[in-house]
């Protein structure tokens, strides 16, 4: 396995790290550089990778957490509540479902929440920012589907409102302490010694060229939605807590990505295809080259987590990288995007 990804990576340019996952059994391969500069290389310990949206999902589970713990108190809500609870004067708020924001059906289609505005934000300014840009633009009707950072941006606040402290604090708490993960954080917490790794192009011909990385004024505005930073091993341990009682139950899972407002294969975070057999989801981050890509059978016995830090930066070559490791894993059980 370890020589076939290296040589899929090699022959599509592409560098980064996987965690690929055969019969329950996780393996972690790098390839190339994670700062050239500098000459480190992916997988070095001290490098956390962007999740971009893979972020969602989590986000998602803590609402599920949250609903359960809410239960028979007047705090009680579910995927049917109205937002106008907590943001009573966002338009088309008494219409909008905790459900529409976790299923991007909420008629939402403002943007900009990856365009980069020169101030870091803390959670609640970032939050009102995203409020304010939603009553300054158009939106469609709910229940239309567009995937939108906004939706998830408005549950880090939800998840704010009801515990009445942070989604850092909430995320730390929820995820990181309950999974004892040591090389996962908000991009806020990055320690000194470790680092996030520069993105770099390639189009078939030259490596490391058009290097970017992330700026802290970007990645501040998009508070539980996309950032998060981790490597693919610890975000494999996520994945698996979503269903084995650590973060949600098979239930809760079940619950959070068969929501009655869904109207596609995406919901809560990732996408279910193959008769509920597989889940997925993709991430990228603008202006940069980054590229993550999770597939895994939803038994969590089989598939891969990918994160990319040198691409084409089209997203379904990236895809198609996947799929090979994937067919080399399992042949005939994945999806191909």
């Amino acid at each position: 396995m370890y020589r076939f990804v290296r040589k899929v990576f090699k022959q599509n340019h592409v560098r980064g790290v996987v965690t690929v996952v055969k019969n329950g059994v996780p393996q972690t391969i790098s390839y190339g550089y994670a700062w050239y500069g500098k000459r480190i290389g992916n997988g070095n310990p001290m490098i956390v990778y962007p999740t971009a949206s893979l972020q969602k999902v989590i986000t998602g589970a803590m609402i599920v957490q949250l609903i359960n713990e809410t239960s028979n108190t007047k705090q009680a809500f579910d995927q049917d509540t109205k937002i106008s609870r907590w943001y009573p004067t966002l338009k088309n708020a008494k219409q909008i479902t905790v459900g529409n924001l976790l299923t991007h059906t909420s008629g939402i289609t403002a943007i900009g929440t990856e365009i980069n505005r020169n101030y870091v934000y803390s959670e609640p300014d970032a939050i009102n920012w995203v409020t304010n840009n939603i009553n300054s633009s158009k939106s469609n009707a709910v229940g239309s589907y567009f995937y939108n950072n906004s939706n998830y941006i408005l549950l880090a606040g939800i998840i704010r409102q009801i515990t009445g402290k942070s989604y850092e604090s909430n995320f730390q708490t929820r995820i990181v302490d309950k999974l004892k993960l040591q090389n996962t954080y908000l991009y806020q917490n990055i320690p000194s010694g470790k680092t996030d790794p520069i993105s770099y192009f390639s189009n078939g011909r030259k490596n490391y060229q058009k290097s970017s990385h992330l700026k802290q004024f970007v990645v501040s505005q998009v508070p539980g939605a996309a950032n998060l930073f981790t490597t693919p091993d610890e975000y494999y341990k996520i994945q698996v807590g979503l269903t084995n009682g650590t973060i949600l139950s098979q239930t809760d899972f079940h619950y959070l990505t068969h929501l009655k407002s869904k109207v596609n294969n995406y919901s809560g975070g990732m996408y279910l295809k193959n008769n509920d057999s597989l889940k997925l989801a993709y991430g990228s981050l603008r202006t940069t080259h980054f590229g993550s890509w999770v597939q895994l059978t939803t038994d969590n016995q089989n598939g891969i987590v990918m994160f990319l830090n040198q691409t084409n930066d089209r997203e379904n070559d990236e895809k198609d990288i996947g799929y090979k490791i994937l067919q080399h894993i399992k042949p005939n059980t994945f999806s191909a995007r």
